[in-house]
């Protein structure tokens, strides 16, 4: 199974996504928790007021699962759901080692669900594969929050929280098209990731979608590798032997982007912009510095595991999420896909991955 970052779900119209930036997600989730069972007491008509989120309250404990750390997005994943629950005196988190084998994931999750925590958090290293251990949780009374990779059916989660994809590729797009948009004849590349992914088929379509908004820019080539140092060199290499000259280069993920920016200086290339995507530190420091071809790279925020503790804890406390007006925390979140160039990255720096 992959090592990257998930496929945003096709969510039915009739339920609507609350779309969110990682920033105005955690305003959401700092001013507090409205708790429903201070509901009672409230007049009709009057809005119940927020409880102080920080303010110790029932004890949760809460199931984490997710795939194995084996790339630097999924280690970021790990790390920023531990640090979330330390913050909370009545949080206890149970993590499993995390596993790419549906059925030891699987197994791993039915051990949460036989030591009766009170909330799952499941990133599944295959949303169909694990849909239905999804609904056993679900049928056994422990609600589920569906971290990313989404399950086959929405019966399998209470709420859903992720990247967009497609935004990644259309912000990505944006971003480029207003940089070449005063240009005749600007062309562009793309390093895409792996194609028998959804979520690589997704970035591609927002990103050609964006592109179509500038008919002066054209894309030229495409190649897809494999979300690694190693592919990302090579794939690199052969778009620049392929092109001898472009204005722009969207790179799908930062951790293959370290490969591809050794093609690009090995070739001795630096007539184009590069994006990057994801949000990787590294690429972070190389835009603040200024001094190579990356001079953005678009959000895939490894924050929403911190968020998707924030709402385990208040379903395991019976709570809303504060800032809304919802007594019941939302049944989805789609966290907003940000371009981070030198003007905004000491704001994005502390959520860069290793």
């Amino acid at each position: 199974m992959n090592n990257t970052p998930g496929t945003t779900p096709r969510i039915p119209t009739s339920r609507r996504n609350l779309l969110l930036g990682t920033a105005a997600a955690g305003a959401l989730f700092a001013a507090g928790c409205t708790s429903n069972e201070n509901n009672e007491n409230n007049d009709e008509g009057k809005q119940p007021a927020a409880a102080d989120d920080k303010k110790p309250g029932k004890k949760v404990t809460v199931g984490f699962a997710g795939p194995q750390a084996d790339h630097g997005w999924l280690n970021a994943i790990n790390e920023q759901a531990k640090r979330r629950a330390k913050e909370y005196e009545d949080v206890t988190l149970v993590n499993t080692e995390g596993s790419n084998d549906t059925a030891q994931q699987i197994g791993q999750i039915e051990t949460l669900i036989n030591k009766k925590v009170d909330v799952l958090v499941i990133l599944p290293a295959d949303g169909k594969a694990l849909t239905q251990v999804g609904l056993k949780a679900m049928e056994a009374g422990i609600p589920v929050v569906n971290l990313d990779r989404v399950f086959a059916s929405p019966q399998a989660y209470r709420c859903w929280i992720g990247g967009d994809n497609y935004g990644m590729g259309l912000n990505a797009g944006r971003y480029i098209g207003e940089q070449l948009k005063d240009k005749k004849n600007a062309k562009v590349v793309e390093l895409a990731g792996l194609d028998n992914l959804e979520l690589t088929r997704q970035r591609t379509a927002g990103f050609d979608a964006a592109l179509k908004n500038y008919p002066n820019i054209k894309k030229v080539g495409r190649q897809a590798a494999e979300f690694t140092v190693e592919s990302g060199q090579s794939k690199m290499a052969q778009l620049l032997q392929a092109h001898s000259g472009f204005d722009a280069l969207w790179n799908h993920d930062d951790d293959q982007g370290v490969g591809a920016e050794r093609a690009i200086q090995q070739a001795g290339r630096d007539d184009f912009l590069m994006v990057g995507g994801a949000g990787a530190k590294r690429a972070m420091d190389a835009i603040k510095a200024d001094n190579t071809v990356l001079k953005a790279t678009v959000l895939y925020p490894p924050t929403m595991a911190a968020s998707a503790i924030d709402l385990a804890r208040a379903l395991g406390q019976g709570k809303g999420v504060g800032g809304l007006a919802e007594l019941e925390i939302p049944a989805s979140l789609t966290l907003y896909s940000a371009v981070v160039t030198k003007d905004n990255v000491d704001e994005y720096l502390p959520t860069g991955f290793s």
